[in-house]
C-alpha cells in the first residue's frame, strides 16, 4: 500500500473527534497538523493553523456530535483559513454529516442540509468524504464531489463474527421506510426479514406540513355548495404497533443509519420480545445516543447496540455496557489515500448496493 508523502498532505482536526483523526493519521503514516481550535470568552470560535498549508492537500476531519453548531463553525473556519492560506485542495472528511435528517421541505421551513452544503462549498471545501447519509440524494446539494462511503461491510462482518448462531437471525426493519436497508442486509446474509408496522407515537416523517393542509373555505362559498373544490385530505391514523413476519424463537437484528433518540428502538424491542425473539440487536452506522439513551438501552430488552466510531460515544459506553463499537478508521484512511493518489474509489463501493 503506497502511503502518501508527508510533504504534500496535511491532516487537521477540530474538537469534534480527535481520537478518530489520530487513528486515521496513524494508518496513513502521517503526523496530525498542528491546529489550535478554541473559543474566546465571548464564545467566538478561533482557529490557528500552526504549519504551512501552501500548495498542500489538506484533509479536515470533523464529524457531527451533540455540539453540532460549534462543530460546523469550526469546520467552516478551518476550511476558509486553509483557502486563504493558499492550500491546493481542501477535503472535508465528515463521517456524520450534521443536519442530514433535515433534507425535506417542511411547512414554512427549509431544507437545512442544502444550506449547509452551500456553506461548506463556499468556505473552500473542494471535496467531501462522508458516511451513510440519511438520504443519498443529499449528495446533489453539494457543488463539489461527494463520496458517500458505506459502513455496511463492517456491520455485516460483525454479525457474522460476533453474533453466535446468526443463521437463526431475522433482519428487522424498525419501520416500513427502512425496509430497503433491511432487505439489502438480509440478501447478503441469506436471512429473512420482518417489518414493524404502526408506531406508538407520530414519526418525524408524518409531521404535518403544507402539502396536506388545503385552505379552508367559508361555509357560505357557492363553490363548495355545488360540490366542487379542493377535497379534504383524510388524516393518517397509525395502526397499533405490529410485526409483519415471524420472529418467534429467532435472533432479531434491527438495522438503521442513526441511533439518536432510542425510545422508538426500545418500543420496537419490547414488541419483538413479546413476539418471541430471544435476542435483540440494534446495528447502526452513527451512534449519537442523545440525552438518557444509555439508561433507556440498559433497562430495555435490547441485548446489544452496535455502532461505528463516526461519532465519539465513550461516555455513553461507560454508562451502558450494551453499547459496542466497530472501528471504521481503515475505510476513511483508505478513501483519503485513494483520493490523494488519484486512484479509483470504486473498490470501496464494490458489491455494495445503493440501498445499503
Amino acid at each position: 500500500m503506497e502511503h502518501p508523502t508527508s510533504s504534500d498532505i496535511m491532516i487537521i482536526t477540530g474538537n469534534s473527534h480527535p481520537e478518530l483523526a489520530k487513528l486515521v493519521a496513524n494508518r496513513l503514516g502521517v503526523k496530525l497538523g498542528g491546529t489550535a481550535v478554541y473559543h474566546k470568552t465571548n464564545r467566538e470560535t478561533m482557529v490557528e493553523i500552526g504549519d504551512s498549508v501552501r500548495g498542500k492537500d489538506v484533509y479536515i476531519i470533523q464529524t457531527g456530535t451533540k455540539d453540532v453548531n460549534n462543530n460546523i463553525m469550526e469546520l467552516l473556519i478551518m476550511a476558509y483559513a486553509c483557502k486563504t492560506s493558499s492550500a491546493n485542495n481542501i477535503v472535508g472528511v465528515i463521517p456524520y454529516l450534521p443536519y442530514s435528517k433535515q433534507c425535506k421541505m417542511r411547512k414554512r421551513g427549509c431544507i437545512v442540509s442544502k444550506l449547509l452544503a452551500k456553506m461548506m462549498c463556499k468556505s473552500g471545501l473542494s471535496h467531501v468524504i462522508t458516511m451513510d447519509l440519511h438520504q443519498k440524494e443529499i449528495q446533489g446539494f453539494f457543488d463539489c464531489p461527494v463520496d458517500n462511503l458505506r459502513a455496511s461491510p463492517f456491520l455485516l462482518q460483525y454479525i457474522q463474527d460476533c453474533i453466535p448462531d446468526y443463521r437463526n437471525a431475522v433482519i428487522v426493519a424498525r419501520n416500513p421506510g427502512s425496509a430497503k436497508k433491511a432487505t439489502s442486509y438480509a440478501e447478503r446474509l441469506r436471512l429473512g426479514i420482518a417489518v414493524i408496522h404502526g408506531e406508538q407515537k407520530e414519526a418525524e416523517s408524518d409531521m404535518v406540513d403544507g402539502r396536506y393542509s388545503p385552505p379552508t373555505l367559508p361555509k357560505s362559498s357557492r363553490t363548495m355548495d355545488v360540490g366542487v373544490g379542493v377535497p379534504v385530505h383524510p388524516a393518517k391514523e397509525k395502526p397499533p404497533i405490529n410485526v409483519v413476519g415471524d420472529v418467534g424463537g429467532r435472533i432479531a437484528i434491527m438495522v438503521d443509519d442513526l441511533v439518536d433518540d432510542v425510545q422508538s428502538f426500545v418500543a420496537a424491542a419490547e414488541v419483538l420480545k413479546e413476539r418471541g425473539a430471544y435476542k435483540i440487536y440494534v446495528l447502526a452506522t452513527h451512534g449519537l445516543l442523545s440525552s438518557d439513551a444509555p439508561r433507556l438501552i440498559e433497562d430495555s430488552p435490547i441485548d446489544e447496540v452496535v455502532v461505528t466510531n463516526t461519532i465519539p460515544h465513550e461516555l455513553q459506553k461507560m454508562q451502558c455496557h450494551k453499547i459496542k463499537t466497530v472501528d471504521i478508521s481503515v475505510l476513511l484512511s483508505e478513501a483519503i489515500r485513494r483520493i490523494h493518489n488519484k486512484e479509483s474509489m470504486s473498490y470501496l463501493f464494490k458489491n455494495v448496493t445503493l440501498e445499503d
